[in-house]
């Protein structure tokens, strides 16, 4: 009898870690990446907003004190992308995190298109909302082409900018993913768990190590947003990516350029392009470092953007 009730707690179990092993391959994966998520906006010192923008509702980060920074995200990214860069910002600056329409949590509206100018009205209406009278702004990637085309139209409302990796120019030298697109494949659009694993291998030097059941969760969010970043996409191609090149010479604003030495997405010959066409520029490289200095080399690039922001604001 004593065997039987051995055996019977054993099976019990064995019966509950199946359980549990279960409902973390295929209900835990959202649940503990979000816990995830929400201990880094805690760390930053992040709380979530939401405002209401001419019927779209834009959800955004926000915390800290001080002179107001407003970072942008790139194409097929997120205000969670900045989290572990802007805990170093939060001690002594306000920093605010929108996901730009189309993006993330914010509206992501079908009758829209989607081009940089879009998206540049969008901030200023946003901006309004909240009653800055001004504001660091810095973008990576599609956002360092709508800060800078921010920067170019409202001179007035930008203490300094930051271009991260941006797009916005017509680089000298062809990059990987140009190459690419060029053949008609685009590494940024997610079609199968494959295209998440080439999403990461373009982005980064060294892809963040993920575990799996996370990069599982990850995976299947990008290829839901697959179909709709298409339009964004044709949006963007069909209204120009690089038009900010002409207007560089309009942008009056202390400006920091941070590239990647190794980005596959935009070269690193761009980075020229911006500095000599941008009057108060200085350029930072992040060696081994890919597209997203802020995710892959977070302490590094904000310690390079904080003696930015002092040596211009002593």
């Amino acid at each position: 009898m004593k065997a039987l009730s051995k055996k019977i707690i054993f099976t019990a179990i064995v019966l509950v870690i199946v359980i549990v092993s279960a409902l973390i391959y295929f209900a835990g994966p959202s649940y503990l990446y979000g816990r995830a998520v929400d201990g880094m906006y805690r760390e930053a010192g992040l709380t979530i907003q939401s405002v209401s923008l001419d019927g779209m509702e834009i959800v955004y980060a926000d915390g800290g004190a001080g002179d107001a920074i407003v970072l942008l995200h790139g194409f097929g990214g997120s205000k969670e992308n900045w989290l572990s860069f802007a805990k170093y910002l939060t001690p002594g600056y306000r920093v605010i995190i929108p996901d730009l329409p189309g993006f993330g949590e914010s509206s992501k509206p079908q009758d829209v298109t989607y081009s940089i100018e879009f998206q540049v009205e969008t901030i200023m209406t946003f901006a309004r909302k909240l009653e800055l009278p001004g504001f660091h702004i810095v973008g990576n990637s599609m956002g360092g082409n709508i800060a800078g085309s921010f920067a170019a139209a409202y001179p007035e409302m930008v203490y300094s900018l930051g271009l991260f990796d941006s797009a916005g120019v017509q680089s000298p030298e062809k990059s990987e993913l140009t190459l690419l697109l060029e053949k008609g494949v685009n590494p940024l659009l997610v079609e199968d768990p494959e295209g998440f694993d080439r999403l990461l291998e373009i982005n980064f030097v060294q892809p963040p190590a993920l575990p799996s059941f996370i990069k599982r969760h990850l995976a299947k969010n990008a290829m839901k947003a697959a179909p709709f970043n298409v339009k964004i996409f044709q949006d963007l191609m069909n209204t120009g990516l690089t038009e900010l090149e002409g207007n560089l010479h309009l942008i009056d604003a202390p400006t920091l350029i941070v590239w990647g030495d190794s980005d596959k997405v935009l070269h690193i010959s761009a980075a020229a392009v911006f500095e000599k066409n941008i009057r108060n520029a200085k350029l930072a490289i992040i060696r081994e470092c890919g597209h997203l200095p802020m995710m892959e080399k977070p302490e590094e690039t904000s310690s390079v953007y904080l003696g930015f922001l002092k040596e211009k604001n002593p």
